[in-house]
């Protein structure tokens, strides 16, 4: 059964921080690269509570027809994002984007016995969520955030015989709308996760 409601994260404006940014296959051509983003673009990494559960946030970045068949050429000559004969400068006035956060074992865990620390919705609640665009070095705040859906989902184990022995397992599902009218396509859309205490629970970066 599923529970659908809005989940309680928070939003704060945060401090710049470093960015782990994830890579996309390249296809080389010769001394250049090209780099296909139908669908959109892809936002993961791995983070982790003090003291509590690890998880896994994974999600993507979208808008209608914006992405398709768009491509980055990297070149000795500099970059150039494109559709077709067209180039590509700024993002669309909106952006949608859409990320899971479900638990994953902590690296101890995976090497010593004992019980397994589990994502809660008590500990969700309690992360503070940030969304910055990152240009060069520099990181400023998002403005015109609209969260537009929030969901719990209990998963079923694959021994669903034992399902009632075993810790329940739970996913969310966060969307959000966010403002990009006249955002360079060079810059990043960053979220950071904190805890009460300012701890960087997790960073990601989606970018083209």
């Amino acid at each position: 059964m599923l529970s659908r409601r809005l989940a309680p994260l928070l939003f704060a404006i945060l401090s710049p921080l470093p960015l782990l940014v994830p890579s996309l296959p390249a296809q080389a051509n010769h001394d250049k690269s090209v780099w296909n983003y139908d669908g959109g673009l892809q936002l993961i990494t791995d983070g982790a509570i003090p003291a509590g559960p690890c998880f896994r946030l994974t999600g993507r970045a979208t808008a209608p027809e914006f992405f398709e068949n768009l491509k980055r050429e990297d070149s000795k000559l500099g970059v150039v994002i494109h559709r077709g004969h067209d180039i590509v400068t700024e993002f669309p006035e909106k952006l949608h984007l859409a990320f899971m956060m479900y638990g994953l074992p902590c690296p101890d865990q995976m090497e010593q016995p004992g019980d397994r620390v589990y994502l809660t919705p008590a500990a969700v609640s309690t992360l503070r969520l940030s969304f910055f665009w990152k240009h060069g070095m520099h990181l400023r705040p998002v403005s015109g955030i609209v969260q537009t859906h929030g969901e719990t989902r209990r998963v079923t184990p694959y021994a669903s015989e034992l399902a009632n022995q075993l810790p329940e397992k739970l996913e969310w599902l966060f969307e959000f709308d966010i403002s990009s009218a006249g955002v360079p396509v060079t810059d990043s859309l960053v979220i950071v996760m904190r805890t009460p205490d300012g701890h960087i629970a997790a960073r990601a970066a989606a970018r083209l």
